[in-house]
């Protein structure tokens, strides 16, 4: 056996030299160090020194492994731009492309690696390639209609303001609705607006169907038929929507304090305990709650306002927002 301060690589035993201050029989760890196996001489676990490529037993230093092959970058980045920027690999799969993103794509920049803007000879071949890659990316109608609908969905979804999520959830909403056979013969625009309306309740961040109406390039009743058609189809579980899901958004839209969002939630708890919300509008609870809890947190907010940042009337907020005090008195 050797001795503490030794370590042996092979046949020779060579000095090993500790950094730091250190404790009987135990080296601290660093960051980049790691238990790998045990030591066939005293039974000890053996760390990892990344830095020296190299694994040691903790307390006799008989080399377990050296030579350790470094598998991450040999670039140093400090922030998320830089780390980008030297990256050597694409973006990761994703569904919002209909080939996943798989492809390659051809910068349409008309520049070289350098910066350097390309001859007239050169950008001429460049646009033939993109023509061509543009045909061989979408070759069968099915591929060229996934890649329109879900265009679609991702300018939807920016015009309404929904989170990747969403996107992902009604990209492949869309995508099991055209393998189910359930788009042909209807109308593309409809299906991804019945899709992305499916997917943003799923994510838990409901758009109205006023909402989709504005951003949509079909009316209100052709895509309500079509996510009525694909939920009951693929059998999409979807739960009554909860009218706490409409405040955040509401609340950040009026510019109303936290304490009024606080509030308002605690009002539609109360509500839905007392069942007030049973088949009632819930963007028109939610209004409502807010306007009540402007009340009761001395926020100057008029029906009028609220009932505009809602799109609802403000007759309905005036019928709710006393059935939603009343059910706070009966809760306390």
């Amino acid at each position: 056996m050797t001795s503490t301060n030794q370590r042996v690589t092979g046949r020779h035993v060579q000095p090993f030299e500790r950094e730091g201050e250190e404790s009987e029989g135990e080296r601290e760890e660093t960051d980049g160090e790691r238990e790998r196996n045990e030591c066939p001489e005293c039974g000890a676990a053996g760390i990892t020194d990344e830095k020296r490529g190299e694994t040691v037993c903790r307390d006799c230093g008989v080399v377990l492994e050296e030579d350790v092959v470094d598998r991450g970058p040999e670039w140093r980045s400090f922030d998320a731009r830089d780390k980008a920027e030297k990256s050597r690999v694409g973006s990761p799969t994703t569904e919002m492309l209909h080939d996943k993103g798989l492809s390659s794509v051809i910068d349409w920049q008309n520049k070289d690696a350098n910066g350097q803007a390309l001859s007239a000879k050169k950008r001429e071949q460049m646009s033939r390639l993109r023509t061509w890659d543009e045909r061989f990316r979408s070759q069968s109608a099915q591929d060229r209609n996934l890649k329109q609908a879900l265009g679609e969905i991702d300018r939807m979804a920016s015009a309404l303001g929904l989170p990747k999520d969403a996107r992902e959830t009604a990209s492949v909403i869309y995508r099991r609705a055209l393998d189910a056979e359930l788009v042909p013969g209807r109308s593309i625009e409809a299906m991804a607006t019945g899709s992305l309306y499916a997917g943003a309740r799923q994510a838990g961040v409901p758009r109205t169907l006023d909402e989709f109406q504005s951003v949509s390039r079909v009316g209100r009743k052709e895509f309500a038929r079509a996510y009525r058609y694909i939920a009951r189809e693929l059998g999409l579980a979807m739960e009554p929507t909860d009218p706490e899901q409409y405040v955040p958004r509401l609340v950040s839209d009026l510019g109303l304090p936290e304490e009024t969002k606080q509030r308002a939630e605690e009002l539609l708890a109360a509500g839905k305990r007392e069942a007030v919300h049973s088949g009632k509008n819930p963007v028109g609870l939610a209004a409502a709650a807010i306007y009540a809890a402007g009340r009761l947190t001395n926020v100057d907010v008029t029906q009028h306002e609220v009932a505009d940042a809602a799109d609802v009337s403000a007759v309905t907020i005036r019928d709710r927002y006393t059935e939603l005090l009343d059910a706070a008195d009966q809760v306390a």
